[in-house]
């Protein structure tokens, strides 16, 4: 299909060299400002691959969603959720992870990308506790590369400056309600938040 790029040398053809500052930014150290960064970020994008394909999973903590180890290598906890497990599932087969660290209000990511492993040491699950409970599990990060993405996207999107457009988006019971005929998907959304709050962490 002539419409359709199917190399590299396809792909470089049509957009050129990089920009040389997007090569310059990459560290493969955390220096003190990327440290500084992640240290401010509460929410993170986790990104993993496995045999059945990808993923991408929220992380958001109310501090620090990460805890820095090392110049190279982050702790991040698995607080409780649904029990899919897909990223840990991909993560014991495939170490392969991606993740972007947002900061509200800033247009600029942190983005890193490494390896990773499920780590069940009780010196360090025990580590963060909070509020009485542990993560089951910490996904140990060692990175290969840290970048800064550049703001065009938040720019184009108007992400943190256009308001509640919440109005006519689907709610997360209706999602529900469309696949298990008779779920009561008002009660799910009106109270989940209350629910919610034993199982934060």
């Amino acid at each position: 299909m002539a419409d359709v790029v199917k190399d590299l040398a396809g792909l470089e053809a049509i957009y050129g060299q990089p920009v040389l500052n997007s090569l310059n930014k990459v560290v493969t150290r955390l220096t003190p400002l990327y440290r500084q960064w992640i240290e401010t970020s509460r929410l993170v994008m986790l990104a993993t691959v496995g045999p059945e394909g990808t993923d991408c999973s929220p992380r958001g903590d109310k501090g620090p969603v990460v805890r820095i180890d090392s110049d190279q290598v982050m702790l991040l906890p698995d607080w409780h959720g649904n029990n899919r497990i897909d990223s840990l599932r991909n993560i014991v087969r495939d170490g392969r992870v991606s993740l972007m660290f947002l900061i509200p209000g800033v247009n600029n990511v942190v983005r890193i990308n490494g390896t990773a492993e499920v780590v069940i040491a009780p010196e360090i699950v025990e580590s963060f506790e909070q509020n009485g409970k542990h993560p089951r599990s910490v996904i140990r990060v060692t990175m290969a590369e840290a970048y800064f993405q550049c703001s065009k996207a938040f720019l184009r999107s108007r992400a943190w400056v256009s308001g509640d457009e919440s109005a006519g988006v689907p709610k997360a019971g209706e999602f529900i309600r469309e696949q298990v005929e008779g779920f009561d998907a008002e009660d799910y959304d009106t109270n989940y938040v209350d629910r919610a709050q034993d199982r934060m962490w």
